[in-house]
């Protein structure tokens, strides 16, 4: 007889640093049969923000979900708290967008299929149809969605629709090379994960290797931020290096830097499918 798969959900909330948030927390988890499982905190003394990630079994709870939720929102009213709650047996769902680059997505879509990234991948969205033949092999949905400037914003419109339809959760823009549009940013706040290579705030814009390379650096790097209305400038969730030399041309950089760029977005896309990131100001907290 096969074990049914358990039952977690994971918490994450913010809110002004202040007395008893812990205590409360506990008290309403464990008053509907909640088990905490682990728990991790953070204090911003500066910014004076209490940060906090919860994971607890409901397989048991007392009530049923939704008065447990009812009670979560009555403490977050309180104590002024945002709060975020998912279900274990919910994957969220991501699609992944890309232009004619396939490192990054050739990674995502192994490390989903080896169970490392436990979500749903319901399509793949790209300006150009280069890369369709690697969703074949992977038995996903590929569309195709030609940009130019004058059908950028019906295009969008068309894309929006179509992730709302298929309840897209995360957009990750696996070497996607277009600028998306504002409108674009606010439907999906905080949900679309960008790779830049580069070791940001350096080399922000297109064409990083190459900058590195004039400037001679001796690290080259990868950022895995959230896409914001300013360009290479969102939350940052994951950075990583590699050396370079003064011998590296051009190419031999690119290829270190693939590497990093899969490793950083592999580890922030799985960082957030966990619930193990929380967005504040431009910056973010990441419970390891």
């Amino acid at each position: 007889m096969t074990a049914s798969a358990p039952q977690t959900a994971t918490l994450l909330v913010s809110c002004p640093d202040q007395r008893g948030i812990v205590a409360a927390l506990a008290q309403v988890l464990y008053g509907h049969g909640a088990n905490i499982l682990d728990a991790d905190q953070h204090t911003d003394a500066e910014a004076g923000i209490f940060f906090q990630r919860i994971r607890f079994d409901a397989a048991e709870l007392r009530t049923d979900r939704t008065t447990l939720e009812t009670a979560i929102a009555e403490v977050a009213e309180r104590m002024r708290m945002k709060w975020r709650l998912s279900y274990s047996e919910r994957p969220k769902r991501v699609a992944i967008f890309v232009s004619r680059t396939d490192h990054c997505l050739y990674d995502l879509l192994l490390r989903h299929r080896a169970g490392e990234l436990v979500c749903e991948i319901p399509l793949i969205v790209s300006n150009h149809d280069k890369l369709a033949r690697v969703a074949e092999q992977f038995d996903i949905p590929y569309r195709v969605f030609p940009i130019t400037k004058e059908t950028k914003r019906a295009q969008e419109e068309e894309e929006i629709a179509l992730l709302d339809g298929e309840r897209v959760d995360l957009v990750v823009l696996a070497r996607y090379m277009q600028i998306l549009s504002s409108e674009f940013i606010a439907h999906f706040e905080h949900r679309i994960i960008n790779i830049h290579h580069s070791f940001l705030p350096a080399f922000s814009g297109g064409r990083p290797y190459q900058q590195a390379h004039e400037r001679g650096v001796k690290l080259i790097g990868a950022t895995a931020h959230y896409a914001t209305k300013d360009l290479d400038e969102g939350p940052i969730i994951e950075q990583d290096v590699i050396r370079a030399s003064h011998r590296d041309p051009v190419a031999e950089l690119v290829r270190k830097g693939s590497d990093v760029e899969r490793n950083v977005l592999s580890r922030a896309v799985r960082w957030h499918l966990d619930d193990r990131v929380l967005v504040y100001g431009n910056k973010t907290v990441v419970f390891s």
